[in-house]
């Protein structure tokens, strides 16, 4: 089979001379657009990517690792996500579909790729401690300060309300702090995306989920600010990962001309 598909990686300002390579160390090459841009590609036949779970790990590995390396090589890039697959038409090759769609949005490829120079994407996720968090409410302490007097089957039921009390008072502190505490991330980002898909451990109430744009110079200051909110309260449990491309905030490909994705 002739490969007649493009697998894409993202949109870059410049094409470095040397791409490398990815998927199954497949050369990548770049479609050219206008105003300098272009799309980093490689030949592709058949199907999106699929198969055992080693394989698709193995997969959006070396996805990853290529658009990092050029996203590290040139400073920006407007990254495609995993198994975006560009198929030819009837009327039109898929290299013709992809240098058509460039030269339709140029003006607003280019205005991301400049918003996102020398940007880096962070994740960060707060959520508060069920227990740390609601158990030092007043009704809560009282009502452990009774326990101690009850029969011991009587405490295994009240355990069991408590538990359901704290997680209650939890996640009505959780919703008060939101605000809060997406201002403090405001201020030390360009753009925040929140991931309101985000799901807490058991023992812990969400309070927001989000992907930050950050310049690459001032990522110590979210990690200043995460440092003051863990200090102001104990009960934080912080996540902070990163820093990557900014695949959440290259919006403008999901208008891409793809046909398939996995």
């Amino acid at each position: 089979m002739t490969a007649d598909r493009l697998y894409l990686y993202g949109v870059v300002t410049t094409a470095p001379a040397e791409l490398g390579t990815g998927i199954d160390g497949l050369p990548l090459h770049a479609v050219p657009g206008p105003e300098g841009i272009a799309a980093l590609v490689h030949d592709h036949e058949g199907e999106p990517y699929q198969g055992a779970d080693a394989d698709v790990e193995r997969w959006v590995v070396e996805h990853s690792a290529a658009v990092e390396r050029i996203w590290q090589n040139t400073g920006t890039i407007l990254p495609a996500t995993f198994n975006v697959i560009v198929a030819p038409t009837r009327e039109m090759t898929a290299g013709r579909r992809l240098q058509d769609w460039l030269a339709t949005h140029a003006s607003s490829l280019r205005d991301r790729l400049d918003a996102l120079s020398g940007r880096v994407e962070l994740r960060v996720e707060i959520g508060l401690d069920h227990h740390l968090t609601g158990g030092r409410h007043p009704e809560v302490v009282a009502a452990r300060t009774e326990l101690k007097d009850r029969p011991p089957g009587v405490q295994r039921l009240l355990r069991k309300r408590l538990d359901h009390l704290e997680r209650d008072i939890t996640e009505a502190v959780a919703r008060e702090r939101f605000d809060s505490y997406h201002q403090v991330l405001k201020g030390v980002s360009d753009e925040v995306d929140e991931n309101r898909r985000a799901r807490p451990d058991p023992d812990t109430a969400l309070v927001l989920s989000a992907s930050l744009l950050v310049r690459a110079d001032a990522v110590h200051d979210v990690g200043a600010a995460l440092t003051a909110i863990q200090e102001a309260e104990p009960a934080a449990r912080i996540r902070y990962l990163g820093p990557w491309p900014p695949y959440s905030f290259a919006d403008i490909l999901r208008t891409a001309p793809p046909d398939e994705t996995g």
